[in-house]
């Protein structure tokens, strides 16, 4: 049964707004379909591939799931599917195949990759205008250095359910619980981008509580269960929970106890429902930008 998040009062008497992600993330969809018809009137293919190397039942149900996404809004989809064995230099062959195909938009490795194989140098050997996931080391250094790059998807979800919900974030201080490659990090480049003052903390930062507790924007991505308190929020802060873990009674919950932070938030994103469908929806935008981008080099 869907659950479905109401506006609620905080401390201070005021609503708390809930950052629904299913519906920002079904607005970029239905934007997306219209520029990938656009694209495909133009002769322009827009296609995902995505590199399946894995037994884990998870990468293989988010890989049918993106792959569903794709079909809603018009994009093309093609998994390679890898049993068991596959070699290193197998799958780096596919990344160079798939670099030089021009009927492929972008594409990514779904991980983490059956045990003795190394992701690493397999995402670096994929062309930056082809990093949908934007988690290659060359992605990572061009949005550092604020080179036209395509952009991680959670990272970019994160600030798009902001920004489209009317959160200011230019001049306010954000504090990003979290400093891994996959989100802290780019993060925290991110909100940079868009003027914020930001702080990472991390599990050697002293008295997190309270560095937490200075936060206008609070993002916890830190992994850990339940673990991110009222304590933590100061009241009418902004509050995205990027975590997602399996409770041991069944359902999902996140980094945040939701429940009890409610009250004190002026925004709060659910898990689920709030920051995974618009990472679903920023690798569609990814893919679409980067058939724009191949599209424009031709042009030239």
């Amino acid at each position: 049964m869907l659950r479905f998040y109401k506006a609620s009062k905080n401390e201070k008497g005021s609503m708390t707004k809930i950052l629904d992600g299913k519906a920002v993330a079904a607005e970029i969809r239905s934007e997306i379909k219209s520029a990938v018809a656009e694209l495909r009137e133009k002769g322009t293919p827009v296609r995902l591939d995505v590199i399946l190397a894995s037994h884990d039942p998870a990468s293989a149900t988010y890989v049918s799931m993106k792959q569903r996404d794709c079909a809603e809004v018009g994009i093309e989809s093609k998994i390679h599917r890898f049993e068991e064995g596959v070699s290193q230099k197998e799958l780096a062959v596919l990344v160079e195949r798939l670099n030089d195909d021009e009927a492929v938009s972008g594409f990514f490795m779904q991980l983490p990759l059956y045990d003795g194989l190394d992701h690493i140098p397999l995402i670096s050997a994929i062309e930056p205008l082809k990093d949908v996931d934007g988690l290659s080391p060359l992605s990572a250094g061009r949005l550092a250095v604020g080179l036209p790059s395509l952009l991680p998807c959670t990272p970019h979800g994160v600030i798009q359910l902001l920004v489209r919900n009317g959160v200011a974030v230019e001049g306010r201080e954000a504090v990003v619980v979290g400093r891994s490659n996959l989100v802290g990090k780019p993060l925290a480049g991110l909100l940079l981008n868009e003027n914020a003052t930001v702080t990472t903390c991390h599990s050697r930062t002293k008295d997190l509580a309270s560095v937490a507790r200075r936060a206008d924007i609070l993002i916890v991505a830190a992994g850990q269960k339940e673990m991110v308190g009222p304590e933590y929020v100061k009241d009418g802060a902004v509050v995205v929970d990027v975590g997602i873990h399996r409770k041991d009674e069944g359902g999902l919950t996140g980094d945040v106890r939701f429940e009890e932070v409610e009250a004190k938030a002026s925004y709060i994103s659910p898990v689920p429902g709030g920051v995974g469908p618009m990472t679903r929806a920023m690798l569609l935008h990814n893919t679409l930008r980067a058939a724009g981008m191949r599209e424009g080099r031709r042009a030239q």
